[in-house]
This record gives C-alpha cells, sequence and structure tokens, in this order.
C-alpha cells in the first residue's frame, strides 16, 4: 500500500504563498495521478489540481492563476506552489493518488489519500 504524507501548510496572510509537499512511499501505477483537495471546516471536500505523471494538468476555476501543481517523478513527490492566498482557501489539503482517474477532480476517483495538512489564511 502507498502512504502519502503531506507537508508546508502553515498561516499566512492573504496575498501571500506557501508550498505544500506530498511525498509518496513508493512509485507505482498507483500513484499516475497525484491531485491536492481542500476542505473547509463544514464544507464538502473540493479538487484543487491533478497531475499525471507525464505531466498533464487540470485545475479548478477558483486557483487558476493563482496556484502550480507540479510533480517530481524520480523523487515520487507532488507539489502545490500557492500564491495570492485568500482566506477562502484556507482549509486541510489532501494528496491523493489514483491509477485511473483521469485528469479529473472528482473525490471518489482516488482510493489513496494523506493525512491533510493545514492552511489557513487571514485577511
Amino acid at each position: 500500500q502507498v502512504r502519502l504524507v503531506e507537508s508546508g501548510g502553515g498561516s499566512v496572510q492573504a496575498g501571500g504563498s506557501l508550498r505544500l509537499s506530498c511525498v509518496a512511499s513508493k512509485d507505482t501505477d498507483d500513484t499516475y495521478y497525484m491531485a491536492w483537495f481542500r476542505q473547509a471546516p463544514g464544507k464538502e471536500r473540493e479538487g484543487v489540481a491533478v497531475v499525471a505523471k507525464a505531466g498533464a494538468t487540470t485545475y479548478a476555476n477558483s486557483v487558476v492563476n493563482r496556484f502550480i501543481a507540479s510533480r517530481d517523478n524520480a523523487k515520487n513527490v507532488l507539489y502545490l506552489q500557492m500564491a495570492i492566498l485568500k482566506s477562502d482557501d484556507t482549509g486541510t489539503y489532501y494528496c491523493a493518488a489514483a491509477s485511473r482517474s483521469g485528469l479529473n477532480l472528482r473525490s471518489e476517483m482516488y482510493p489513496l489519500w494523506g493525512q491533510g495538512t493545514q492552511v489557513t489564511v487571514s485577511s
């Protein structure tokens, strides 16, 4: 079973930046698609970005031109560079992985999940 471990969360003021990382314990077909999701208190989990192993990406409309998702396949690491952060970006950010999800942001398509890292943006 592949383990996913997120890091890099923290507190930042609106307009600031953060970079999240997600390390996968091993490279398998199960991590062909790796994605970031987030969940704010009292809200449903929503997809943020997904990156295929070959590099293709998809983003939620709410983060386009502010967030960049990338991965280092040699290190089995997924990144999320977040800029121009807003209070609406506050939440727990989760890394997820799948072998056959395609470039979509539906959480039910991802069988593997990390424990999450908290991001708090204060205005």
